[in-house]
């Protein structure tokens, strides 16, 4: 693909942006139970998809690094919706758990990624599930297709959410964001080796969702 066709595309962007990562919501909550008692989502911005949690979690953490959008995702949220949002590293300062669902949207290629899943998985209850949407680095004929396959998808749902009118971009993230190097197949690799069994795949517009459920806690036997 040329330079200035890009440069067209950021151009339209810059005019009709829409948020990638919100796109992803609905089908997170299909991938956790309908009632839960609690939810850890790390990387929470300005609280979309912590407050989307509250509507079936008992209690709501939202983690974030950024304490400017911390400070904003407390001023959208009603004092009724059971949402605690903190400003916090997630490798070192996860507040208490365990939790029944953990979500990370576009915040795992900024943290180191083995350490990063070891440590969520640690605070993730028995019987728990634990959802990854990510950013992964094009790096197989298969990525790059998907990727060129996005483009004209990504224009029409510009246009679409915003009705062919121009649009703020989306203030969900303030803090300086960073390409991912890790590319898919690196990914899985050592996806698999911190959660066996943990399910990946690739998606459209740049992303890749990985879904794990940590087994519950067997009941110790005990004799008749």
């Amino acid at each position: 693909m040329t330079t200035r066709v890009l440069r067209a595309i950021d151009r339209f962007h810059s005019v009709h942006p829409w948020d990638h990562n919100a796109h992803y919501h609905r089908w997170i909550m299909r991938q956790i139970p309908r009632r839960f008692d609690s939810a850890l989502d790390i990387g929470s911005g300005s609280g979309d998809l912590a407050r989307l949690l509250a509507t079936r979690a008992a209690a709501v953490r939202g983690l974030d690094a950024d304490r400017a959008i911390v400070a904003k995702a407390r001023k959208l949220t009603s004092p009724a919706v059971p949402v605690t949002f903190t400003a916090a590293d997630a490798l070192t300062e996860i507040p208490p758990g365990p939790y029944d669902v953990i979500t990370c949207v576009a915040t795992l290629h900024h943290l180191p990624f083995t350490r990063a899943l070891t440590h969520f998985r640690r605070h993730l209850a028995p019987g728990g599930t634990l959802v990854v949407v990510g950013v992964a680095r094009a790096a197989s004929p298969g990525d790059h297709l998907l990727g060129a396959a996005a483009i004209p998808l990504n224009i029409a749902m510009a246009w679409i959410k915003n009705k062919g009118r121009r649009a703020p971009r989306p203030d969900s993230m303030t803090a300086p964001t960073r390409p991912a190097t890790m590319s898919f197949a690196e990914i899985v690799r050592d996806a698999r080796r911190v959660l066996p069994g943990a399910r990946l795949r690739r998606r459209l517009f740049w992303r890749y969702t990985l879904v794990w459920r940590e087994r519950p806690a067997r009941r110790p036997y005990t004799s008749p």
